[in-house]
């Protein structure tokens, strides 16, 4: 596909006059765990010495790992496997991220690579196969048994546990969302088990599917339990915790209540615009946090009241991401460079998977970050540098300092610091920001 030229766009595209922006740090205090390792550690073996494990002695556990960028995620799944070995059973590795990766083995462990997680590094064997073996879930409407998958590797295992991040999701919300159950009942699932759940999910909801896709999944193995992980808006560990598998799921309600505490969000409730600089897998499922940016694009879903942005302009894609722009269509602007780096093959795969279309949908594309900008400031309505309401970010993930137009000042928390002015300049053909006094 061809995109328009900057010479065609100039035609259409006035300048405009950008305006004065105020660089930000808003950090305000926050729980850290300090020693993520031991407490990693120290959890696994409460979770493995709580008697209900089901696993034979030196029995196969299967350690299920997913493709988000959970902070110390290295040392966490070292510590685990370190307790599993301790214990007396064999440890190994599944990636349990559904059709990420492109849907295929090689993707997946390329996928885990990303992230550190290698074995390595982990020193331990992983299975990346995508085949899965169906399990039946409750009946459906026609008194039918519904289709459940698990991971091959993870059905041959004695047990499986699992570790992941508790946060809220960015397709549904539920007395319990991102975390353990869904990895054990979707990621474990690979590309079919995500597919089957997200149809069902479309009509039934998201919460009654994935309980009796776990439910059908205990019938048939051992399991264990996993360690939650929250992060603190700084995108630092503040909790590891076992939840048992006899806890599931009611054990993530609580976390997920102080992971939304937690979180990073942006301080506004509408803007004009957001500058995304970079979007990708490792941020988040969508590319960018839907929580933060206002923006679900699900079926049969409503959108979230605040934050209301009118305008939403990506200018790059990360590099853990691989080319995976899944999200980009929660964009309204980006540019030809973006377009060119997305792996339309795993975004496909993404949205086929998991029923987001719109979420695979090409934006505007502008030949540059200046006309990508440009179209994004100047299309919210009338044009004013000094009223326009603009908030630029590095990603969804990292909120902790970011740039605001001139006019968010006075909107600003008062814990909020400003740390300086500057201007924006495209004159290097990439978006630098000079200080001004």
């Amino acid at each position: 596909m061809e995109f328009p030229d900057a010479e065609t766009i100039a035609q259409v595209l006035d300048p405009i006059e950008f305006p004065q922006f105020l660089d930000v740090e808003y950090d305000p205090e926050t729980l850290r765990l300090r020693d993520v390792e031991g407490t990693a550690r120290a959890e696994a073996e409460r979770l493995l010495d709580g008697g209900t494990t089901g696993v034979p002695a030196g029995g196969t556990i299967t350690i299920g790992l997913g493709s988000r960028g959970v902070t110390d995620i290295v040392p966490i799944a070292r510590a685990t496997i370190e307790a599993v070995r301790s214990r007396g059973y064999e440890p190994v590795v599944v990636p349990a991220m559904g059709s990420h990766g492109g849907a295929t083995a090689a993707g997946q462990i390329e996928t885990l690579a990303g992230l550190g997680l290698t074995e390595e590094s982990l020193d331990c064997a992983i299975d990346a196969r995508m085949a899965t073996v169906k399990l039946d879930g409750e009946s459906g409407p026609g008194g039918e048994p519904v289709p459940v998958h698990i991971a091959r590797a993870a059905h041959e295992a004695d047990g499986i546990l699992v570790i992941n991040r508790v946060k809220p999701h960015t397709n549904f919300e539920g007395r319990f969302e991102s975390g353990l159950t869904k990895m054990l009942a979707v990621g474990l699932g690979k590309q079919r088990g995500a597919r089957a759940i997200h149809e069902r999910a479309l009509s039934a909801g998201y919460v009654p599917v994935i309980e009796d896709a776990l439910a059908a999944i205990r019938r048939e193995v051992a399991v264990i339990g996993g360690l939650a992980v929250v992060e603190n808006r700084r995108e630092e560990v503040a909790t590891i915790e076992a939840v048992g598998g006899t806890d599931l799921p009611e054990g993530e309600e609580a976390l997920l209540d102080r992971a939304r505490q937690r979180m990073p969000t942006l301080p506004f409730d509408a803007l004009d615009c957001v500058v995304v600089a970079r979007i990708g897998k490792d941020v988040s499922g969508t590319g960018m946090d839907t929580n933060v940016i206002g923006r679900y694009r699900v079926l049969n879903a409503d959108e979230p009241a605040i934050p209301e942005i009118k305008r939403i302009c990506v200018l790059g894609l990360t590099e853990a991401t691989h080319g995976n722009g899944m999200g980009i269509g929660l964009a309204d602007v980006t540019t030809r460079a973006v377009a060119a780096d997305l792996d339309l093959e795993q975004v496909y795969a993404n949205a086929l998977t998991s029923s987001s279309l719109a979420k695979a949908s090409v934006p505007v594309v502008l030949p540059s970050e200046e006309t990508a900008v440009t179209a994004a400031l100047s299309s919210v309505g009338p044009y004013d540098p000094e009223a326009i309401e603009v908030c630029w970010i590095r990603d969804t993930s990292h909120l902790s300092s970011f740039r605001v137009s001139a006019a968010l000042a006075d909107r600003l928390p008062a814990d909020a610091e400003i740390t300086g002015r500057s201007r924006l300049s495209f004159e290097t053909g990439e978006p630098t920001f000079e200080r001004v006094k």
